[in-house]
């Protein structure tokens, strides 16, 4: 269900703003996405797995506060980050 290391630093070099950066809400938000997408896949086939379901509400929680973060703060790159990701907001 976690993504691979290698697949993280693919999100991060793509998604950095900086050479050194690592943490930055987009390379977050990128993440987020990716681990959504994944425990989405493995909930339509386990469908009682209500622990799992329980981080998916965390992060999707966590996701939503770091857009809204975004989307107060630098409203450019937030718009440019949901059409990558292909977000629907």
């Amino acid at each position: 269900m976690a993504i691979t290391q290698e697949r993280k630093n693919e999100l991060i070099s793509e998604f950095k703003t900086h050479d050194n950066d690592t943490g930055s809400a987009d390379i977050q938000i990128a993440i987020l996405t990716e681990e959504i997408n994944n425990l989405n896949k493995h909930l339509s086939i386990h469908k009682k797995d209500h622990h799992s379901r329980r981080g998916l509400m965390k992060m999707i929680g966590r996701r939503r506060k770091l857009l809204k973060y975004m989307r107060d703060n630098e409203v450019q790159r937030y718009r440019d980050l949901i059409t990558k990701l292909g977000l629907r907001r």
